[in-house]
């Protein structure tokens, strides 16, 4: 991997959780970071523990103004931002309209306004925070877990298109982190997510790592790549299991 120093890196949500956890290691590596937030506090707290930029905004269109904050080029940006609201396929049509906008079209626009700079040069990497709901499921919320499947989807779909072309692609799957919105996921993210979750900065040190070794898949718990060959391998059994866990989370509550 090319060295991050003074390299302009763009992260979405960063004024806590993942998206902080990722600005700071950046920042560390000699990057010069826009830190994104809608809330406007929180990414100018960040940024002046970094030292790097504020961004504040809406993730969904945000990619341009943070290019020109940052002196008109991007070299990695980390669309980050998502949301987790729960629900079944009954959940209010806003949150399924929030869930795809941020979740999933918030990466297809950053994409269509970076790549032509990125083809051209050759050269430009974006990271998707995916989540593992994205590589498996999460009982309790459909809006998130079928939006994080279109991430994934799009990431690869990126690295396919263009991966000859310079473009480098890291779609980020963790199970639970301890963050706010594992607080705000309820008895479902205590009875799946919990008893494994880690720290942000595991997070954001196992995309450093996919990054110098150049893989696509980052996944900072050594679980889920079981759990995800035990799917492809017998669809129907892994369904019937994740079932099972679904009725214990309902008998539980």
């Amino acid at each position: 991997m090319e060295s991050l120093k003074d390299a302009a890196v763009v992260v979405t949500g960063a004024g806590a959780g993942i998206g902080a956890a990722l600005a700071r290691r950046f920042a560390a590596e000699g990057a010069r970071v826009a830190v994104n937030d809608r809330d406007p506090e929180r990414a100018a707290a960040v940024a002046e523990e970094i030292g790097g930029l504020a961004v504040p905004g809406d993730a969904s269109t945000v990619a341009g103004a943070a290019r020109e904050a940052l002196g008109g080029r991007v070299d990695v940006y980390c669309a980050n931002a998502g949301v987790g609201d729960p629900g079944t396929e009954a959940a209010p049509a806003k949150a399924w309209a929030r869930a795809w906008d941020l979740n999933v079209m918030a990466h297809v626009r950053a994409a269509e306004t970076l790549l032509p700079d990125w083809l051209e040069r050759g050269t430009g990497r974006f990271v998707s925070t995916v989540s593992a709901a994205g590589l498996l499921t999460m009982i309790g919320s459909a809006p998130y877990s079928v939006t994080k499947h279109g991430a994934l989807a799009f990431a690869e779909w990126l690295s396919v298109t263009y991966r000859h072309r310079g473009l480098r692609v890291h779609a980020v799957c963790p199970e639970g982190v301890r963050t706010e919105m594992l607080d705000a996921a309820g008895s479902a993210g205590d009875l799946v997510l919990r008893p494994t979750a880690v720290e942000p900065a595991a997070v954001a040190d196992a995309l450093l790592a996919a990054m110098a070794e150049d893989r696509s898949l980052v996944l900072p718990h050594p679980g889920t790549a079981a759990h995800y060959r035990a799917r492809a391998a017998d669809p129907d059994a892994w369904l019937t299991s994740m079932n099972h866990l679904q009725q214990k989370w309902e008998a539980a509550r």
